[in-house]
């Protein structure tokens, strides 16, 4: 299994490519074979403060710049991507693990969202107030809100990436993008893409590093006006703590804990289809994953058996373009794999069934995070395959009786992202869109775009991503009142 290497990376800095002030380097593994793939400048405090200067410069200017010339620049950054998507695709495969056809999303996401931004604020309308009195008239304008900071998960690099350098720059806002240590590789080579089109100086930064060296730093300065990130809850309450040296605007996707609930009358191909997708595509590495499978007992069996079925079919492996029918590649990290163990032995031992995997597969090479798609059974409330994001390639699956017992297990959860539901009864639907306490309700089926708004409930975040919505968060508004 033969890797590539993908050279030396350096940070993105005030229109520069640059090395870090102290001139440190990290690795970047890749998840499938355990080779250095690649290193990347190891941003420090230094770098930060640089990048926090830097980009109050650009926000001046950019801020300035009509919405029309913010476009331009923005589609010209979109063509450029477009001439490396190959090379980025294979940067995320060989950063995280996912599969060639998988990162063809990471694209769309991020070359969609520096097109379509531009037009939905261009189609923000100022919000006109009536006066009772007939004194006066009244209107809210929106102004860019500042430099703006985004922390970025590992599991989608160049999603993530799309999700937030759309709106800050369609909005006006200068942006640093702070991807993983873990998979920062693509967002590098977004820098050198910004820096080979002379895109306007710090109005984007990208550097990695470690939290206490980077992002403490950038999140305690009173710099930044808007902070938004993409990762765990546990890490959004840290930075929240952190942020508030002055008052920021905050935007965070979190931790996602997703019911999958199949009622007695669903498509069940439908169901299983779908239960396999959010389950066991990217490795399990999704916040919107299907992470307690509900299923009515009238059909459970049947359900059970067809699930282990098919995910025993799933082929494993290292998703280089070649290997284009792998459906799932390696967990991000060894610790990531590590915790499948320790979720299933949990369940195990409070009760539950092995049905399916739980081992790390012996024809791949030993170098990787391997581990098979899993179905654990029976699981209950007092386990942790319950009550925790599992993010990997583990399902739990439980039967249910009645409408009221399904409903109170799936909101018994902290968080509150995305929630799905298969069934043909109307009045049943009606009931549930009103009583899942989630931000996302989908019935009989999935879609995510652009344009479609991504937030949850609970700890699972703030805000929203993708959709008009998403300008929000970047966006101060301003009354303007005139005596008549």
């Amino acid at each position: 299994m033969k890797t590539q290497n993908f050279g030396y990376k350096k940070l993105y800095i005030d229109g520069q490519l640059v090395d870090a002030v102290s001139g440190e380097r990290e690795d970047v593994i890749c998840p499938a074979t355990g080779e250095v793939i690649a290193q990347v400048a190891k941003a420090g405090k230094a770098d930060a403060e640089k990048a926090l200067i830097s980009s109050q410069k650009g926000f001046k200017f950019w801020s300035k710049l009509s919405l029309e010339e913010r476009t331009v620049w923005m589609l010209k950054l979109r063509d450029a991507i477009l001439e490396k998507e190959d090379e980025l695709r294979n940067a995320m495969v060989h950063e995280m693990g996912k599969t060639y056809a998988g990162s063809e999303e990471d694209i769309l996401r991020l070359t969609e969202a520096l097109e379509w931004y531009p037009n939905a604020m261009k189609n923000m309308r100022e919000e006109q107030i009536p006066d009772y009195e007939g004194t006066h008239t009244h209107k809210m304008i929106s102004k860019p809100a500042g430099v703006a900071l985004a922390y970025l998960a590992w599991n989608f690099p160049l999603l993530n990436v799309g999700y937030k350098i759309g709106p800050a720059l369609a909005s006006g806002c200068s942006l640093i993008i702070k991807p993983s240590t873990l998979a920062p590789l693509s967002a590098y080579m977004v820098g050198e893409i910004l820096h080979s089109i002379n895109f306007p100086a710090g109005v984007v930064t990208i550097l990695a590093g470690s939290s206490r060296e980077v992002a403490t730093p950038m999140t305690t300065s009173k710099i930044p006006a808007v902070i938004t990130m993409i990762g765990s809850t546990q890490t959004g309450q840290r930075i929240i703590a952190d942020s508030t040296t002055s008052i920021k605007k905050l935007g965070m996707e979190l931790g996602g804990n997703a019911p999958f609930i199949v009622f007695e009358d669903a498509d069940l191909d439908l169901a299983l289809d779908l239960a396999i997708g959010l389950k066991f595509g990217n490795t399990g590495q999704i916040c919107v994953a299907a992470n307690r499978i509900f299923v009515h007992k009238s059909i459970y069996d049947k359900f059970l058996k067809a699930y282990v079925k098919r995910a025993s079919e799933l082929k494993i492996g290292f998703g280089i373009k070649e290997n284009q029918d792998v459906f799932m590649g390696p967990l991000a990290s060894r610790d990531a794999r590590d915790r499948m163990f320790e979720l299933i032995e949990d369940a195990v031992s409070k009760g539950a069934t092995l049905e399916y995997g739980g081992k790390i597969p012996e024809e791949l090479p030993e170098g990787g995070n391997w581990f098979q798609p899993t179905i654990v059974s029976g699981t209950t409330t007092e386990m942790k395959l319950f009550r925790e994001e599992i993010f990997g390639p583990v399902a739990g699956v439980m039967p249910f009786d009645t409408d009221d017992e399904v409903l109170e297990l799936a909101n018994d959860t902290e968080f509150g992202l995305a929630s799905y539901i298969f069934t043909n009864n109307n009045k049943r639907i009606e009931r549930f869109t009103e009583d899942l306490e989630f931000g996302e309700i989908q019935i009989n089926g999935v879609k995510y775009a652009i344009y479609l708004p991504h937030g949850g409930f609970k700890n699972s975040g703030l805000g929203h991503d993708c959709s008009h919505l998403a300008l929000e968060d970047y966006l101060v508004k301003k009354r303007v009142t005139s005596a008549l």
